[in-house]
């Protein structure tokens, strides 16, 4: 159950994209994740395994596969963006109990991801959230540094003018949480496992469900 009391505070709802606003049981992620291998290939000369393992490597060291393949290669990431996210959006459905949530939700809601902007604007539309958030950023708005980099929060949050100490961020990689609770957002972790870390406040594993608790409770506490 959720407690809406501790978020009575929170006027700003930055919400992940991948396997947040979207199950991960949908399986969106592995079409780019088999694109983002398929491209490393062609980039750098390799088989598909040492790709798929240079993809999971740079991610896990940097990131992101694209920041690694930017850090030591010098690869563009205007033309990897672009083919790694022609995929097919078909799988998604929209969740009008999700929309209605996030609609009620008071004060301003964003999307923050290490997609690109254009990719996020598909994925919301799919899912019927459209006209829903004030501001969608991708990894371009924070100069392609990617989460759980401070310096990419830092760029984003800056660029869109939130107070960290009122603000709350839904998430499935624990370890972008992290640099969000140490500047005061509420953190809370969407997956299906629950990870015990003191970065993470809440954890859900349905975040339609736990925004339709939290918002019947923000509204009966109004």
């Amino acid at each position: 159950m959720t407690d809406p009391r501790a978020f009575t505070h929170v006027t700003t709802w930055v919400f992940d994209l991948d396997n947040t606003l979207y199950p991960p049981r949908t399986r969106l992620f592995d079409q780019i994740e088999r694109r983002m291998t398929a491209y490393v290939m062609g980039l750098l000369g390799v088989a598909e395994a040492e790709a798929s393992h240079l993809r999971d490597l740079y991610w896990r060291r940097h990131g992101t596969t694209l920041s690694g393949l930017m850090r030591e290669h010098g690869a563009d990431p205007g033309p990897y963006l672009t083919d790694v996210h022609d995929i097919d959006f078909s799988v998604l459905s929209e969740d009008p109990l999700l929309a209605r949530s996030i609609a009620a939700l008071p004060g301003r809601r964003i999307v923050y991801t290490n997609g690109s902007a254009d990719y996020a604007r598909q994925v919301v539309a799919a899912r019927g959230l459209t006209g829903l958030f004030d501001a969608i950023y991708g990894i371009e708005a924070a100069g392609y540094h990617p989460k759980p980099d401070r310096a990419a929060y830092e760029a984003v949050f800056g660029a869109d003018g939130l107070d960290p100490a009122r603000a709350a961020m839904f998430e499935d990689d624990a370890r972008n949480l992290e640099v969000p609770h140490a500047m005061g957002l509420a953190t809370i972790l969407v997956a299906p496992e629950r990870i015990t870390q003191p970065y993470i406040a809440h954890h859900t594993d349905d975040l339609t469900a736990f925004l339709s608790s939290l918002t019947a409770g923000l509204a009966a506490t109004a």
